[in-house]
């Protein structure tokens, strides 16, 4: 049994998925972000996005260049969770 070649840990994407959706014309990394996931867990693209860029790369036989990963937007002011969550109109 062949072992799948996990690219993207958090969204649980394979190589066969890059692969597949690259051959379906999905040959920029944007599009493949908005199929995939790639780059929306938790780890926001840190591993995956550059292991993605290099199989798009090896597929099309183009140069992609340098993308830049997405910043972290923390609130502004420690919002507590159960302010959130919570379901009572506050005003």
């Amino acid at each position: 049994m062949k072992k799948k070649a996990i690219v993207c840990r958090c969204e649980d994407i394979s190589l066969e998925d890059v692969e597949k959706a690259i051959d379906e014309g999905y040959t920029d990394i944007e599009e493949l972000r908005k199929k995939l996931r790639i780059g929306m867990g938790p780890c926001q693209g840190r591993v995956c996005i550059q292991l993605v860029m290099k199989i798009l790369e090896k597929k099309t036989g183009k140069e992609v260049g340098k993308i830049n990963l997405p910043s972290s937007r923390p609130p502004i002011i420690p919002v507590c969770l159960g302010s959130i969550a919570s379901d009572k109109n506050e005003k």
